[in-house]
């Protein structure tokens, strides 16, 4: 039976175990350059014994960023200091994966410790924001500019240029934003999206914007590696998107050559009420893998070496991704391998620091 540290390979990646890191805004980037910040913090996850550590959210676009303070991919510059993070990350074992993202309407915020409101071009923000139609976030921000044609096609090739800088990087694992009310989740949510035109209205077109940076994505991404998404599967809200939605949009990127549809949820309006729980958002990852027969991620409030396990023995996804616990602790990898009896399967480089 798969279990937690069953390696998984995935196209021509292999993964010595389940457990990924999963990508968390760390607001330690200035112009969106990786530090040493970025080596200890993603090194150290690889050295406690993930299978895939993945990077914050890396914009693709400087307006494109969640804070000033966010990780960049947008210049030819920003490869050389990734390239070292990469490095480090492969050398222990790990393999390598960077999300990336487009904030649209949700960008120019400040970062939670200076209350992580929305800011002007006087602190550090900047105008303007976009999204798929003129609809603010919330009372207290901006007013988004509807992406044009033009700059839709801007956005794709935003996309596609990030996807080869990542390659220059030697990323093994690329993955698409399209989650957390994020732009590509602005064009798929008709709480949001209000367009007229071919990406707006119905499903096939609102979906229209994933698709075409997927496929985008795909042509210059090699076979050999994995493409993952990670999606909102529902927005908990009526008339929202769904996993209804989730599940048909997961059934074409498989067709389109995405490996994996790493499933979170909500962030599209404010102040929804969600029924937050330890494991709450597995039921999306195993409704999706079982009804588009694809490779699933679950997320979410995964703690202990037997929930995830479970995770994974009972088919309900093939990786977990593990966020605040693996920041409260880098070696819970090394943790559950002993708590499970996996020891075995543990890299014999490791062993002398868990005598």
């Amino acid at each position: 039976m798969t279990h937690l540290f069953e390696p998984l390979r995935i196209r021509e990646v292999t993964f010595r175990n389940r457990i990924a890191l999963s990508p968390m805004c760390q607001y330690s980037s200035t112009n969106g350059f990786a530090n040493d910040w970025h080596l200890v913090h993603l090194g150290s996850r690889a050295v406690g014994g993930a299978g895939l550590v993945m990077t914050e959210a890396a914009a693709v676009e400087a307006r494109g960023r969640i804070s000033p303070q966010d990780l960049g991919i947008w210049s030819d510059a920003h490869i050389e200091a990734l390239a070292r993070t990469v490095g480090l990350i492969h050398n222990f074992g790990a393999v390598a994966a960077i999300q990336l993202a487009h904030a649209g309407r949700k960008a120019s915020t400040s970062k939670p410790s200076k209350g992580g409101k929305f800011i002007d071009e006087f602190q550090e923000g900047w105008r303007p924001v976009v999204s798929s139609s003129a609809i603010a976030f919330s009372k207290e921000s901006p007013v988004p500019e509807a992406l044009s044609i033009e700059g839709i096609q801007q956005v794709i090739q935003a996309f596609v240029q990030a996807t080869k800088r990542s390659l220059q990087a030697g990323f093994k694992v690329i993955e698409i934003h399209a989650a957390h009310g994020y732009l590509l989740h602005q064009f798929l949510s008709p709480l949001v999206n209000q367009r007229q035109d071919n990406y707006g209205g119905s499903f096939e077109n609102r979906t229209r914007l994933l698709r075409e940076v997927v496929e985008a994505v795909r042509e210059v991404w090699p076979e050999s590696y994995p493409l993952f998404v990670r999606l909102s599967a529902t927005d908990w809200v009526d008339k929202g998107w769904d996993i209804e939605q989730s599940i048909a949009i997961s059934d074409k990127l498989k067709s389109l050559g995405v490996d994996l549809i790493d499933c979170s949820s909500g962030g599209v309006i404010p102040g929804i009420n969600i029924p937050v729980k330890p494991g709450y958002q597995a039921q999306f990852a195993e409704r999706i893998r079982k009804e588009a027969n694809i490779p699933t991620g679950a997320v979410g409030l995964i703690t202990s070496p037997e929930q995830a396990d479970q995770i994974i023995r009972s088919g309900v996804a093939d990786i977990v991704l593990l966020g605040r616990e693996l920041l409260r602790n880098p070696y819970w990898p090394h943790l559950a391998a002993k708590e499970l009896g996996h020891e075995k399967h543990w890299p014999v480089q490791y062993d002398r620091a868990w005598l």
